[in-house]
């Protein structure tokens, strides 16, 4: 094991004045020294000692007012693809599109408002086809390419990237100089999208790192110190690359994929080990293997027939990695201490997995969990499997999921179900599926709603504490002793609606005691 300082190089202390702690009507003022909780006792009860201890003038004590505000563990984001998520801030946007023509005609606006430089791809992300009435192909894009009535648009290669990311629409252009230019239609689907997507997402490591920098302040700036990145990618390499150079605004667990699972044998990193040089910021994560597909891609693997879908061979979704080369990885990785997290999302996919899971004896997370059979509900209990859930998916994929799903939308997004049934749950984003914003997932599952619809299957709804303490790693109030990752809101998320949730101000954020984002007078 490697061990690690959390708090490393954090010295002055804060005291943080006439606060409330989550769940308490109660103010109080919250001490923190040396990057921990030091103290939490009603204002005006916390004396110097807690800040400086036997040297009264050894450190700088930073006094904030907090006015009435509401204090809880900093946020923790537990599914992220992160430099996907980067890239997507700097994409053009189609996830308004409701056809797919309207989605070309969102890149030939963005065409004749910004030409790109001669040879440039453009990209774009968000697309939702699975309720379209029109069929995404090469041959769409491109003739709006042709009659964009801009130079040289019929020849600039176009991606537009899914909103679920587990498909990919290309023009004909773009299949060419990514090496799939047989293709029959231009929607390449999971592997083959895999394949080339990082050649589509290329580019050179500063411009990336920049893009990360700021989409990782952007998320402290929401409340957010932690996250599991998933990127498909040697996300060690990656981070301790940017931690050092200043992208330290988060905590990160740094997943290996099989391509890169000998490399992390070979480090001799288990699963929470800190990473060296990355000041206790980054740790390794698990092993994550995708099993199979995705909702609205309609390739999750599942044990009905999608309507409609043919070739008949397909139309159960696609498994992308069988039974025993399943159980061969996670077999492998946990002999060398790392957990596992497995994406599935049909209720085959979900069964294999947990399977898998028995198997092996292996420890770690179903990543979806989106659609269950009854008996696999209590199997994640029993085996100690951690469901790993994204609730504004089931706010996306409502509609999908009453098309695709019929008749068993009943077990589907089935969070109280997992709960009821003594299920341990973590809330996480999938960013770029959903944006980083842990406030949005919490709204999600509480209230089941968004856009002013009706609740959807509100028997499967979560209550606020349980959503909070599965978005701030288990607990959402301080306690002193704690490591000082806090964040600081406006409003008592008890007394708020969906709205006010999505919505949440975030006044401060604090790791280990220092600053990442603050708006209070200090």
């Amino acid at each position: 094991m490697v061990s690690g300082d959390p708090v490393a190089g954090t010295r002055d202390s804060v005291l943080l004045v006439g606060g409330r702690i989550v769940g308490s009507h109660d103010v109080v003022d919250v001490a923190v020294r040396r990057g921990r909780v030091a103290a939490i006792g009603p204002t005006g009860s916390v004396g110097p000692g807690a800040l400086t201890g036997r040297d009264p003038g050894a450190e700088h004590i930073e006094r904030v007012e907090l006015g009435g505000r509401t204090v809880l563990r900093g946020l923790r984001d537990a599914h992220v693809h992160f430099s996907q998520w980067a890239l997507a801030r700097q994409r053009l946007d189609v996830g308004a599109a409701t056809s797919a023509a309207g989605a070309a005609a969102l890149v030939v606006e963005r065409l004749r408002e910004r030409p790109l430089a001669p040879g440039a791809a453009l990209v774009g992300s968000g697309f939702r086809d699975g309720m379209w009435a029109d069929v995404p192909t090469a041959a769409l894009l491109d003739d709006a390419l042709r009659s964009a009535a801009v130079p040289g648009a019929a020849g600039v290669p176009v991606v537009l990237v899914s909103g679920d990311w587990h498909c990919a629409w290309l023009s004909s252009a773009a299949l060419v100089r990514y090496g799939v230019g047989s293709h029959p239609t231009g929607l390449l689907r999971d592997t083959e999208w895999f394949a080339i997507s990082e050649a589509v997402s290329a580019v050179p490591a500063p411009v990336l790192d920049a893009w990360v920098d700021d989409a990782a302040r952007a998320a402290a700036a929401r409340g957010v110190v932690a996250i599991v990145d998933y990127e498909l990618a040697d996300n060690l390499a990656a981070w301790c690359r940017r931690i050092p150079a200043g992208t330290d605004v988060l905590r990160v667990a740094a997943s290996t994929w099989p391509a890169y699972l000998d490399g992390a044998v070979a480090a001799g990193f288990a699963t929470g080990d800190v990473i060296p040089g990355t000041g206790g910021l980054a740790t390794m994560g698990p092993l994550k293997v995708i099993s199979d597909g995705s909702l609205n891609t309609r390739t999750a693997y599942c044990r009905d027939p999608y309507p409609g879908l043919e070739p008949a061979s397909a139309a159960y979704g696609t498994l992308a990695v069988g039974p025993d080369e399943l159980a061969r990885l996670m077999a492998r990785a946990t002999r060398h201490g790392l957990t596992c997290a497995i994406h599935a999302i049909g209720d085959h996919a979900n069964t294999l997995a947990l399977d898998a899971f028995e198997a092996t004896g292996a420890h770690g997370s179903v990543e979806h969990a989106q659609l269950l059979s009854g008996p696999d509900v209590a199997r994640f209990a029993a085996l100690g499997v951690v469901a790993s859930v994204q609730p504004e998916h089931a706010m996306d994929d409502r509609d999908v999921a009453d098309r695709y799903w019929a008749g068993r939308t009943g077990r589907a997004f089935a969070y109280a179900d997992l709960l009821a049934a003594g299920a341990s749950l973590v809330l996480g984003s999938d960013a770029p599926v959903a944006p980083l914003d842990p406030w949005i997932q919490v709204a999600a599952g509480v209230f089941r709603a968004r856009d002013g619809r009706e609740p959807w299957h509100p028997e499967q709804r979560i209550g606020l504490d349980v959503a909070l303490a599965a978005s701030t790693g288990g607990r959402a109030a301080p306690a002193v002793g704690d490591v000082a990752d806090l964040a600081i809101v406006d409003c008592d998320p008890f007394e708020a609606d969906a709205a006010d949730l999505r919505a949440m101000p975030v006044s401060g954020t604090l790791l280990a005691g220092r600053w990442t984002w603050c708006t209070l007078a200090r």
